[in-house]
C-alpha cells in the first residue's frame, strides 16, 4: 500500500506500487526544534499538516483566482479552479511579468506565505532568524502538466547557502491534482550533488537546471521512490538545496487548475543571492516574474524552468 489516495501519474503513466510512497508525517516533532532538525538533516525534507492557517491559505487560493478570473481564464464561481480554456491576458496586461508579480505580491499570497507561522518554522530548520526571498514562486498548473525533476541550489545560489524552500499548496491537493514529490533520499546522491554544485542557470544558460527529460526513466535508473502526499490547504513541506523534487502530472479528474507557492528562506544576517531581493527582484535573465511559466497566459507552452 502506498498510504496514498491514488497512484501518482508521471509522464501520463501511473507509477508502479513499488516506486511511490507517502511522505513522513513530522507534525509530531513541531514542538521539539532538535528534532524536527534532526529529522529534516535525516530525510531531506518535512510534511507539517495543518502548520499554516488554514483560512489565510484559502484566502490566498480565492485572491489568485480571482485575478485569473479577470483576465478570463477561470471560470464562475472561482473556487472550483475550472480553466474556461481562454485568455485576456496578453490582452489586457500586454506586461504579463508585471501582472504576476501583482498577483504574487498579493496581500492574502504573502499574509499565507510569509507570515508568522511559516517565518516560525523556518526558523526551527535553520536555528537562527530568518527572513524570506522577496521574490515568490506561484505557480498555476494545468491538467496534464508537471514541473521536472531539479535541485533549487542551481537557481538561487549567489548569496548564503543556509536556504531552505517551503512549498505551500494553495488548497486542498489531493495526488491526482499534481503536488510535489521529491525522490527519497535524493540529498544522499553524492554523485549527482557533485555534478551540479555550483551550477548556476543563468551564468550557463546551455545547461539545464533539470537532472533528466524522463523522470520515470531517472527512478528506475537509480532504483528510487517519489515521495508525495494527499495535501490539505495549511500544510507546509519544507526541503533543502539539495533535494531532488518536482511535481507529478496534475491528472485532476475534474481539469481543476492546481495552485501552489514556492518560498525561500535563509538565515537573516547572510548575503541574499541579488536576483531574489528587493522591491522588484531581476529574477532570471533579468526578466523578473516573466521569467516563470505561469506569468504566460494559462494555457500558452511552458517555458523550461
Amino acid at each position: 500500500m502506498t498510504g496514498l489516495s491514488s497512484l501518482p501519474v508521471l509522464e501520463g503513466r501511473p507509477l508502479p506500487a513499488e516506486a511511490v510512497a507517502a511522505m513522513a508525517d513530522s507534525t509530531s516533532l513541531i514542538a521539539d526544534d532538535a528534532a524536527l532538525r534532526a529529522r529534516f538533516a535525516e530525510d531531506g525534507y518535512l510534511l507539517l499538516r495543518g502548520a499554516l492557517d488554514r483560512d489565510d491559505v484559502l484566502a490566498a487560493r480565492h485572491e489568485v483566482l480571482r485575478r485569473m478570473a479577470e483576465v478570463g481564464e477561470i471560470a464562475a464561481p472561482v473556487e472550483t479552479a475550472q480553466p474556461t480554456g481562454t485568455s485576456r491576458r496578453a490582452e489586457m496586461h500586454p506586461d504579463l511579468g508585471s501582472f504576476w508579480r501583482s498577483v504574487s505580491e498579493g496581500p492574502a499570497v504573502r499574509r499565507a506565505v510569509h507570515g508568522a507561522r511559516a517565518r516560525a518554522v523556518a526558523a526551527k530548520i535553520l536555528d537562527r532568524p530568518v527572513r524570506p526571498f522577496d521574490f515568490v514562486w506561484l505557480r498555476a498548473m494545468l491538467a496534464g502538466r508537471a514541473s521536472p525533476l531539479h535541485f533549487d541550489h542551481v537557481y538561487m545560489n549567489r548569496g548564503t547557502d543556509r536556504v531552505v524552500t517551503t512549498w505551500i499548496p494553495l488548497g486542498d491537493v489531493a495526488v491526482a491534482d499534481g503536488p510535489l514529490a521529491v525522490v527519497e533520499n535524493s540529498h544522499r546522491f553524492e554523485d549527482l550533488i557533485a555534478s551540479y554544485r555550483g551550477h548556476d542557470v543563468d551564468r550557463d544558460p546551455s545547461r539545464p537546471g533539470h537532472v533528466a527529460e524522463s523522470a520515470s526513466a531517472f527512478l528506475t535508473e537509480r532504483g528510487a521512490r517519489l515521495l508525495t502526499a494527499d495535501f490539505r490547504a495549511g500544510d507546509l513541506c519544507l526541503f533543502g538545496m539539495f533535494t531532488l523534487h518536482g511535481s507529478i502530472d496534475n491528472a485532476s479528474p475534474a481539469g481543476r487548475v492546481r495552485l501552489s507557492v514556492d518560498t525561500r528562506w535563509q538565515v537573516a544576517d547572510q548575503p541574499m543571492d541579488e536576483r531574489w531581493s528587493g522591491p522588484d527582484p531581476k529574477g532570471h535573465g533579468g526578466k523578473g516574474y516573466g521569467a516563470l511559466g505561469s506569468a504566460r497566459p494559462l494555457g500558452a507552452p511552458l517555458l523550461r524552468r
